[in-house]
C-alpha cells in the first residue's frame, strides 16, 4: 500500500499506550505518542491522529501548533490502536508554534518523555468505551496535576470477566497509582 502525505497543524501530543487487562489486572504499554492534527491527510482536510514512535518526539520536540508534514499508512487492526495512522515516515516541522505557556495544564509546550508519565502513575478519565467488543475496548486516562480543574474521572470502570464475573476498578487503584505525587505534579 503506498503511503498517504499528510500536512497539519498540531493540536495535542499525548501518550500512546495499550493497556493489557486480565479481569483486575491491568497494565500499560507505552508505544510512542499520539498526534492529533488538523490539515491534509491524502486528498482529505479534516482532522486525523498519527502514532509516533519515542525517537521521533525526542528529535522533533513536536508541541500544540507545530505545523508538520510526512507521509503514513492507516493502521493495519483500528482495535489495537488509539490512533488513525502511523508507520509515519519523511516526518518534518514545517513551522515552530507561537503558542506560549507559563504552567499546565494542559500542556502546550514539549510534553514529558514516556519515562516520565509512566513514572507518574494514571488515573481514569470520564470517556471510555465499555460497551466496545469484548476482546478490545478504548479506555482513556489522565497524566496531568492531581489538582487539575480540567479532570473528571466518571464512573467506576466495570470490567467483564468469565462466567459472567465483573470486576469493579475503584478509585483506590487510581488513588494508588499517583499516591506517590503532590497536587500540583
Amino acid at each position: 500500500m503506498d503511503k498517504l502525505t499528510f500536512t497539519g497543524t498540531i493540536r495535542s501530543v499525548q501518550p500512546r499506550t495499550r493497556l493489557v487487562r486480565s479481569f483486575d489486572e491491568a497494565s500499560h504499554n507505552y508505544l510512542g505518542y499520539a498526534i492529533s492534527l488538523r490539515g491534509s491527510i491524502g486528498s482529505e482536510e479534516r482532522e486525523f491522529s498519527l502514532g509516533i514512535g519515542k525517537a521521533a518526539q525526542e528529535k522533533h520536540q513536536f508541541r500544540i501548533g507545530d505545523a508538520i508534514s510526512g507521509a503514513c499508512l492507516p493502521v493495519s487492526d483500528e482495535q489495537l490502536e488509539p490512533v488513525e495512522f502511523y508507520k509515519v515516515s519523511q516526518l518534518k516541522k514545517i513551522a515552530e508554534s507561537g503558542i506560549t505557556s507559563t504552567e499546565p495544564p494542559p500542556w502546550v509546550d514539549v510534553c514529558p518523555d514516556l519515562e516520565t508519565y509512566r513514572g507518574r502513575g494514571h488515573r481514569r478519565l470520564a470517556a471510555w468505551n465499555p460497551r466496545g467488543k469484548k476482546k478490545y475496548r478504548f479506555e482513556t486516562f489522565c497524566y496531568g496535576p492531581l489538582n487539575c480543574t480540567f479532570y473528571k474521572a466518571g464512573p467506576n470502570r466495570k470490567v467483564e470477566g468469565r462466567n459472567g464475573m465483573v470486576y469493579t476498578e475503584e478509585n483506590w487503584v487510581d488513588e494508588q497509582m499517583t499516591s506517590h505525587r503532590e497536587p500540583e505534579e
